[in-house]
């Protein structure tokens, strides 16, 4: 890949930001609603934390500075930011209604459309966000199974009975969400009843399931993230569950509408019982959804599962244009073939640089692993990189979750930004003062740490 010169600036002035986010603090419990969103996941006093606009794949702060944003908000916008169509799809039905006493035929014709290109969706019900599509997901299979114990690996948001993990051990979800969540306020009858399991080891799902044989619900995990399955191992999975006649759910709030059209599911071909949707399924805006083989779903009709905006005609409209527009263009080819030129030139520039990462994962949601065993210069190397990314005006972190808006010439920008990053860090490592280099007084302080 071809380098681009790129401009390199003073750090850019966010003090509307911090000052806002200062008044945040003091409003708002942890000052923002998604842990992901803090700036001490990146630089601590540096970082921008208010946006005024988006568009494509560039993003505009509080205090007018423009970047090019590598972390597309966490994962919503496979059509990028402000994708025209879905905007289009969204005023439309706002001058028609986006909430009424009766329902809104959106749901059927969305509900539809997830029938025809997920493998496991026979029937559907909506949500709002992944967390509450996760918890759904559970109570749906609980009440099929008639049972109470779910085995986990992965991710799965901040609702009760995934949290409850860590009342039975506090280091229970250490690998799969972070270390030290406390499960203060989760009631401690939950106790035992959300048990971790490790990803491509079947012998850890095998021996859980035997453990509590009869007794398991569901075994819910994410297919994949930045670690691939190993061969037979979605289907070992596949197969256990059925032996033990749980309940198997693919959480693919993440995996969704980035790998196929169809899910996770549809690219590797095993097939689970429930699948829960969110982020990418209106391109920023909100819905979620479990998807799942009718025997499973239907259940659902006679239990407590019930929420005013869940049928929110805004979320629908999007979702409806996003899904159409994704099969119109092919968005997940161009996320393959854009993230098959991330890769080919992070490897490149981080070989020529010969620093400790590595360019891991699939094509349209790659990430960059920082591989060294002292946590302390693991976030001062990455501290350092997202310093220097953001002088040349990129946000970037470990995560990159690409949208279509990510072009060939953006990439070929950003590598050659991460080039000239990396050369930073590499000269700070030779010198032995790489934290000197920080030019703010707080790098990165807290970690957000998934399994897959």
């Amino acid at each position: 890949m071809a380098r681009v010169s790129q401009t390199v600036r003073a750090m850019p002035d966010v003090s509307r930001s911090r000052t806002l986010f200062e008044e945040a603090g003091r409003l708002m419990p942890g000052g923002t609603q998604l842990l992901s969103r803090r700036p001490s996941l990146f630089l601590a006093d540096a970082w921008p934390v208010y946006a005024e606009r988006a568009e494509g794949c560039r993003i505009w702060d509080i205090d007018g500075n423009e970047y090019i944003d590598f972390l597309a908000g966490f994962g919503p916008f496979v059509l990028g930011y402000g994708c025209e169509v879905v905007d289009r799809a969204v005023i439309e039905q706002i001058g028609k209604t986006t909430c009424s006493t009766l329902n809104n035929p959106l749901e059927v014709e969305v509900a539809r459309r997830l029938v025809e290109v997920v493998p496991c969706a026979e029937m559907v019900r909506f949500s709002k966000c992944g967390g509450e599509a996760d918890a759904m997901a559970i109570r749906i299979a609980r009440g099929y199974t008639g049972r109470d114990r779910v085995l986990f690996c992965g991710y799965h948001g901040w609702h009760d009975w995934y949290i409850a993990a860590n009342l039975s051990s506090a280091e229970a979800l250490n690998a799969h969400l972070l270390p030290g969540v406390s499960p203060r306020g989760v009631p401690k009858g939950l106790a035992g009843t959300a048990i971790p399991f490790e990803y491509n080891n079947l012998d850890s799902l095998r021996g859980a399931l035997e453990a509590h044989r009869g007794e398991v619900a569901a075994v819910i995990m994410e297919a994949c993230r930045s670690k691939a399955p190993a061969p037979g191992y979605l289907e070992g999975v596949r197969r256990l569950a059925t032996e033990h006649g749980a309940v198997l759910i693919f959480d693919e709030v993440v995996t969704g509408f980035r790998l196929a059209l169809g899910g996770a599911q549809a690219y590797f071909g095993v097939t689970p019982d429930l699948t829960t949707f969110a982020k990418a399924l209106g391109n920023g805006y909100p819905l979620s959804a479990v998807v799942g083989r009718r025997e499973v779903m239907e259940g659902a009709a006679t239990q407590f599962i019930s929420s005013l905006y869940w049928s929110d005609a805004v979320g629908l409209a999007a979702a409806k244009a996003s899904l159409d527009e994704m099969r119109r263009i092919d968005a997940q080819g161009l996320l393959w073939a854009r993230g098959r030129l991330l890769k080919e030139g992070m490897t490149e520039v981080i070989a020529r640089r010969g620093v400790p990462v590595r360019c891991v994962g699939y094509e349209p949601m790659l990430s960059l692993a920082f591989e060294v065993e002292d946590a302390g210069l693991r976030k001062t190397m990455l501290s350092v990189y997202q310093q220097e990314m953001l002088r040349r005006g990129f946000l970037a972190g470990t995560g990159h979750p690409l949208s279509v808006a990510h072009t060939e010439e953006v990439i070929a920008a950003f590598v050659s930004a991460a080039d000239e990053a990396f050369a930073e860090v590499r000269a700070g490592l030779d010198a032995g003062d790489l934290e000197t280099r920080l030019e703010t007084t707080g790098g990165q302080q807290e970690g957000f740490r998934r399994l897959v």
